[in-house]
């Protein structure tokens, strides 16, 4: 017998209960496979007012025990809207309610504006099918009963999705641009991988950025001080003013980061005279680099692209690290070796009508995804295997 719960905050679960399903691969003490489901993150997002109050995000989070034990656990909320999600779903919104339908509020697993691939259902080992389908049925359960449209699981993995899909949910398809770590020694093995042109393309925007008249540092773990924050702070403002007219996050959420997330936190700054005047903030998993925000108090040709593309990719190759997902869209990065990879989200709709209409939707929409992915990747900047290799420059 399992028995399912919801917490309305994270203070109802101690860190360690919560993190043995989160993330057991760090019982070796090393890393998580990402930072975002463990207990510090999401409760960072609580306590700095990130999520709960009028954010529209009200956590409801899933507990599933056996005899006492608990065995799996999801971040659960409920929606009031749908943003912060990088899946949109605003014209399923739309048809909805145009029907007559009410579809917010809505229940998704999910971590909140954060588009990164990770498992969404936590198990400790050995309970990854029985604890994934005592959460999906619980959390169908709870939509069910209190009349609400939706559930929708966003950025799980493959093999979460497939599990998912055939307890009935509907799959979907996405694309985002990750590069890959082919053993490469140096940013100089990278280079040589790709083709002529591209290589002097980005020897050339990296000479350009480099000039901006500072200094470029990367900064991680007791590195980091309050006044990088302050900076980070101000870079995030001017971004999600512009992109999203009101930023997600608050201030709050960066002086939490300052106090707990430190070592899961990567910072790339372009400092001019020790002032900060651009940056990235990355989080750092156990084998992935996961770009998260950019910001720039000013502007200079291409530092764009050094902060949050080359400079990733010079820490993965140093730190072993395998991949760089560089966040949601943006197909200008392929160009600087970020290949097209797919994302997954499953979904279930009340209505089955409605649901039929979204499932045929979406069968479109997953082979229009493949195809792209294929078309994109043979576009790609590297030398092509087995062909006459590029003369050197």
């Amino acid at each position: 017998m399992l028995e399912v719960a919801v917490l309305g905050s994270l203070d109802a679960i101690p860190a360690a209960e919560w993190d043995a399903c989160a993330c057991p691969e760090t019982a070796d003490g090393g890393r998580p496979l990402d930072p975002f489901t463990t207990h510090r993150f999401l409760k960072a997002l609580e306590d700095s007012g990130s999520v709960g109050g009028r954010s529209g995000w009200q956590p409801r989070h899933l507990t599933v025990r056996h005899q006492g034990a608990l065995v799996a656990v999801a971040p659960l909320y409920a929606k009031g809207h749908s943003q912060g999600e990088y899946i949109f779903d605003h014209n399923w919104a739309h048809a909805y309610e145009q029907a007559g339908g009410r579809y917010y509020p809505k229940l998704q697993i999910a971590v909140p504006f954060t588009p990164a691939t990770g498992r969404r259902f936590l198990t400790r080992p050995g309970w990854e099918a029985a604890g994934t389908e005592a959460i999906l049925q619980g959390a169908v359960q709870i939509a069910e009963s209190h009349g609400l449209s939706s559930l929708h699981v966003t950025f799980c993995t493959a093999a979460e999705a497939e599990r998912a899909a055939r307890m009935g949910l509907m799959q979907r398809s996405s694309q985002q641009f990750h590069w890959l770590n082919r053993g490469y020694g140096d940013f100089d093995g990278f280079l040589a991988s790709l083709n002529s042109r591209k290589r002097k393309t980005i020897r050339k925007e990296r000479a350009t950025a480099q000039g901006f008249g500072g200094e470029i540092v990367r900064l991680s773990g007791d590195q980091i001080t309050p006044a990088h924050w302050d900076a980070v702070w101000d870079f995030y403002q001017d971004t999600g003013a512009r992109k999203w007219g009101t930023p997600y996050l608050t201030r709050a959420f960066f002086e939490r980061a300052h106090e707990t997330l430190r070592g899961d936190t990567l910072l790339v700054l372009a400092l001019r005279g020790g002032v900060p005047v651009a940056g990235a903030v990355n989080f750092i998993g156990r084998d992935t680099l996961f770009g998260r925000y950019w910001g720039a108090l000013e502007h200079h040709d291409c530092l764009h692209f050094e902060i949050c593309y080359y400079q990733a990719i010079e820490h993965a190759i140093a730190a072993g690290l395998a991949r760089v997902e560089a966040g949601a869209q943006g197909e200008h990065k392929l160009a600087r070796g970020y290949l097209p990879a797919q994302t997954h989200s499953v979904h279930w709709v009340a209505n089955d009508g409605f649901a039929a209409a979204i499932a045929e939707y979406l069968e479109a929409e997953r082979a229009a995804v493949d195809e792209e992915i294929e078309i994109l990747t043979a576009y790609g900047p590297f030398r092509r295997s087995g062909g006459e290799a590029d003369p050197q420059d």
